[in-house]
């Protein structure tokens, strides 16, 4: 039998509200009974499971596990992204989804059983995936670069994730839920001016006052809103939305049907495909990746699409 190398494992003791932290024990035994080797190491607070990612490839781990919810794969893919070139493929990930959403985890088919997970460094199969990649820049004149696996969301779903943050009491779905109803308060709903190449690479332009403005590389984001739900993670392409800027009682009326996909055709939401995009908004909003907030204040995006990038193992 062949040797089996060592996996990192990057581990947030913060996802799921806490649930990380306690399930720490159930990880190692996992491993240890699928009889894989690892290291498995705790994340100290944000950004950090980027660095241990990062220096995690550097040292020539092949396989790198994110132990966490969407933000903590967030976080690993952007390390092991940043350890290599621009064009090189990131790595191989292995997804432990224990946070709230896990919308990548289940958009993938990642398993939830932990030594089912395990056993997928011996049994398993690889699938490669797209990336997303963003450009931010700020009401400040700051720039910001991230990448994403599952989504991106613009607007008014960046500022649900916002709120969500806030929330301490609830958990799962109920989150994210009771997180809409706190931005409809507070959320004011700018002008966009939009450019994006299709998947034909044709120009395309658009200009409103908009809710929001989503890219999907997966059908789900927030625990449950299928807010692009055609989405595909390996055709080379984003699935963007657009929501017309809507009354109180227009967003209210659309939210249900994103649970299902059934805003597809809705004549205030508008679906397409994309290769790039560029948009800029005439003041700051809120900008998100897999559910983490990673600016409150931009006013310009570039978004592109990196085919394949990523090989996520999953088990057979």
């Amino acid at each position: 039998m062949a040797e089996i190398s060592p996996v990192f494992i990057v581990l947030n003791p913060y996802s799921g509200r806490g649930r990380g932290e306690r399930i720490a024990g159930r990880i190692r035994r996992a491993f240890q009974e699928a009889e894989v080797p690892f290291r498995l190491v705790i994340t100290d607070g944000p950004g950090h499971a980027i660095e241990l990612a990062r220096r995690a490839r550097a040292d020539g781990f092949p396989i790198v596990a994110a132990a966490g919810g969407d933000g903590t794969v967030n976080e690993v893919v952007n390390g092991l992204a940043q350890a290599v070139g621009p064009d090189a493929p990131v790595g191989t990930l292995l997804v432990l989804p224990i946070g709230s959403g896990n919308d990548f985890a289940a958009m993938a088919g990642a398993p939830r059983e932990l030594v089912r997970a395990a056993r997928s460094v011996r049994e398993g199969r690889l699938h490669a995936v797209d990336l997303g990649h963003a450009r931010l820049v700020t009401a400040d004149g700051g720039a910001v670069e991230r990448y994403f696996d599952n989504n991106m969301g613009l607007g008014f779903e960046a500022q649900v994730t916002v709120e969500s943050q806030r929330i301490a009491r609830l958990r799962g779905f109920l989150i994210y839920l009771g997180a809409v109803f706190m931005a409809l308060r507070r959320y004011d709903q700018p002008h966009v001016e939009l450019t994006w190449v299709d998947e034909q690479g044709v120009e395309h332009r658009r200009a409103q006052p908009a809710l929001l403005v989503t890219f999907g590389n997966s059908r789900r984001t927030g625990g449950g809103f299928y807010l692009t739900p055609d989405a595909k993670m390996d055709d080379g392409l984003l699935d963007m939305g657009v929501a017309d800027a809507l009354t109180t009682v227009q967003i209210l009326k659309l939210l249900p049907l994103t649970l299902f996909g059934a805003h597809r055709n809705s004549p205030v939401f508008h679906l397409t495909r994309c290769r790039e995009a560029h948009l800029r908004f005439q003041g700051p909003v809120p900008v998100h990746t897999d559910g983490e907030v990673i600016t409150e204040a931009a006013v310009e995006a570039h978004v592109t699409v990196q085919p394949g990038r990523l090989r996520l193992l999953l088990p057979r």
